[in-house]
């Protein structure tokens, strides 16, 4: 079994003196693709933040590359390999596709291969490849989506962190979107997803999360989880 590339031990916070996540602990392996499932308002979206350095951990520890991470600014962590692609995408939507992309290289280890990343990200995602002119707020909600990702591995990430990537996007580029997922950790990267279409992320999932209230639930396999009696009933409506 992979070694942890993230854990997370007994961390508490939120937003000023509101805690929203109580007493957290997982982890995320190396070469993986953890799930985070949870109905709205769960505390998906601000662990996720708290992950990316936005949200300050009020209690517990957070350990990366078996570092401790805790109390670190956000872009240390983004140079460290910790990337947020956030929910409802946030791309600049009067700057072409392009400067977008190049944006998403902003740190030094980064800066230094953006070109080769570029041509990367277009291979991945040829119709950013058509439209790097284009303004990003011209494209469809799916294009944005793919220049959300495709920004954040600008980055060059050791751990991808997605929230709610497929949020109000049509059927055909959801299964996109999950094929995506599938190519990006074949090629080796870590990625912890944060998702409400729970049937497709489990089935793609090594390990999954399920957030209630801000604490971790239950936890196990994709498969596992998918088949389990809560779950389905919950999630599922089965």
């Amino acid at each position: 079994m992979t070694s942890p590339l993230l854990e997370l031990r007994g961390v508490t916070g939120g937003y000023g003196a509101v805690d929203i996540i109580f007493g957290v602990s997982l982890e995320v392996r190396e070469g993986s693709v953890t799930a985070l499932i949870g109905g709205n308002g769960a505390g998906k979206t601000t662990l996720m933040l708290m992950l990316a350095g936005i949200v300050k951990v009020a209690a517990g520890t957070l350990r990366f590359s078996d570092i401790d991470v805790t109390h670190w600014p956000s872009h240390r962590r983004v140079d460290a390999g910790i990337v947020l692609v956030p929910e409802g995408r946030w791309v600049f939507p009067n700057l072409s596709v392009e400067a977008n992309l190049r944006l998403g290289a902003i740190t030094p280890r980064a800066r230094a291969s953006w070109r080769k990343s570029l041509d990367e990200i277009f291979a991945l995602f040829p119709r950013l490849a058509e439209r790097r002119h284009q303004a990003a707020g011209s494209l469809s909600g799916g294009e944005q989506q793919m220049l959300a990702i495709g920004r954040g591995l600008m980055a060059r990430p050791k751990l991808l962190l997605l929230d709610e990537p497929t949020l109000g996007l049509a059927p055909v580029m959801v299964a996109h979107i999950f094929a995506t997922i599938r190519r990006l950790n074949g090629g080796g990267l870590s990625i912890f997803v944060a998702e409400q279409d729970v049937r497709h992320v489990l089935g793609g999932a090594d390990t999954a999360y399920v957030m209630e209230s801000g604490k971790i639930a239950m936890s196990g396999t994709g498969a596992e989880l998918v088949n389990d009696p809560r779950v389905k009933q919950t999630y599922l409506g089965l």
